[in-house]
């Protein structure tokens, strides 16, 4: 797995907080912006787009959506290392959002690199209250270049797309499937790169490994093709 380069911790004390908090209250352009980024990386799995240029710079990206999209209805969970609460303090602060496990969360962010065990965690809803599920915004090193290929098919993409992210967790094609499992129950996923760039990964994609290699494994469907 590469290593994916997340945010710096924020400077200690209130003085270094009430700065972020004020970076992290987006302006309603800079909220639509990223709701449109949200919105178009969801309804064409694996292409990429990107948050907006005016998007605050002391922001991790992963956190944008987050930022943009909660309100005092909506239960949020920001994944930090362990025993900080800074970011989960300024997103608190700068959207009043209720921060609540991660089973429960409606949207999530995370500013360290997540577990496979983690995106099995995540709110799943029904299949009658399919909007129950999660939306979790994680980051990575970047959307290509990656040492496992992933196939993508299913409403969205045209046939098949393939992509390889970098900085994924170990098992991530694995717990996700776990996760979308009870579709139309499931959650959604997007990819965020340092840069500001963005993949969604919708609960209604099918992902495949058809190459990996860090192991020098290869998909059955590959291999057949070459045969």
């Amino acid at each position: 797995m590469t290593a994916v380069e997340t945010e710096p911790a924020p400077a200690a004390g209130a003085a270094g907080t009430a700065e972020l908090v004020t970076a992290a209250k987006l302006g309603p352009a800079q909220a639509q912006g990223v709701f449109r980024a949200v919105l178009d990386a969801l309804a064409r799995p694996g292409t990429v787009t990107r948050f907006p240029a005016d998007a605050p710079g002391a922001v991790p990206p992963a956190l944008l959506p987050v930022l943009a999209l909660a309100d005092l209805g909506t239960g949020v969970r920001v994944l930090e290392d362990e025993g900080s609460h800074r970011w989960s303090d300024v997103v608190s602060v700068a959207t009043n959002a209720p921060a609540v496990p991660l089973e429960e969360a409606r949207l999530a962010a995370a500013v360290r690199p997540v577990t496979a065990e983690e995106i099995r965690r995540l709110a799943r809803g029904t299949a009658d209250a399919p909007e129950d599920g999660a939306v979790l915004c994680l980051p990575v090193a970047a959307l290509e270049g990656g040492p496992s290929t992933w196939r993508l098919s299913g409403p969205g993409v045209p046939g098949e797309r393939d992509i390889a992210p970098q900085g994924v967790p170990d098992g991530f094609v694995a717990a996700r499937a776990e996760a979308v499992g009870g579709f139309p129950a499931g959650a959604d996923l997007l990819l965020a790169t340092p840069d500001g760039r963005v993949m969604g990964l919708p609960r209604s994609t099918t992902v495949t490994i058809v190459a990996d290699a860090t192991t020098g494994a290869v998909a059955d469907a590959v291999a057949e093709e070459e045969d």
